[in-house]
């Protein structure tokens, strides 16, 4: 089974996501095979350099109020550590631009999908767990080498245009796919689970599909 997960390191529900999905995955570990392949999807692709403030930047793009923010960052919290993920809501306290996160991811999964997973993880964990920027090159540095990359080959990717093109086309062709919030988990490259849901909602589909593109291959071959 492919699946195809198109996120933003910068979304809370998507790591939230991640993580329900591979819950789902380890339950159904003994009947279905799956390999994840992250696709760059930006929240934000015009945010500036220095990125910026979080509480200005969801009252501007969604008109929250401080006590809805606060509200929607506690059900968030709560997401997160129902599935076993950290959300520190003090230590992060901006938005910023994740193209070269995007960009290094990747080169990460030429190197193998182990490899782009383990990086997936640790940027969410920089940002929403530690509060670090994902979009200064020391942190991806630091990241690429702490899941085993080659951090010299990170530097050249990021130091360079490496990959510009290549994640430009796949943003755009999973818009024109008609993904227009993430996170969005494709499913063998027709089927969609939308949202950072909960891992009994994820195994229930993940069982359907299989079922579903099992008796169409019965089928075809009958």
């Amino acid at each position: 089974m492919r699946i195809d997960f198109v996120s933003d390191v910068s979304c809370p529900w998507c790591a939230i996501g991640l993580k329900s999905l591979q819950q789902a995955l380890q339950r159904v570990g003994g009947e279905i095979a799956a390999d994840i392949h992250f696709q760059p999807f930006e929240l934000n692709p015009g945010m500036k350099a220095e990125g910026q403030d979080l509480a200005e930047h969801i009252t501007e793009k969604y008109g929250s109020t401080p006590a809805q923010l606060a509200q929607s960052q506690e059900t968030i919290r709560q997401r997160g550590a129902a599935v076993g993920f950290t959300f520190d809501m003090d230590k992060r306290s901006r938005i910023y631009n994740t193209f070269d996160a995007h960009r290094l991811l990747h080169w990460a999964e030429t190197q193998g999908p182990e490899r782009q997973l383990a990086l997936k993880e640790r940027l969410f964990a920089a940002y929403f767990t530690q509060g670090e920027d994902p979009s200064n090159h020391a942190l991806l540095l630091r990241a690429a080498g702490e899941v085993g990359l080659d951090v010299e080959q990170a530097r050249t990717v990021l130091e360079s245009n490496a990959f510009a093109d290549e994640v430009r086309r796949q943003e755009y062709y999973w818009k024109h796919a008609g993904i227009n919030s993430v996170p969005a988990v494709i499913v063998n490259e027709r089927h969609l689970i939308s949202g950072g849901q909960p891992p009994e909602v994820f195994e229930q589909a993940l069982r359907q599909i299989a079922q579903q593109d099992n008796e169409l291959l019965e089928q075809d071959e009958a």
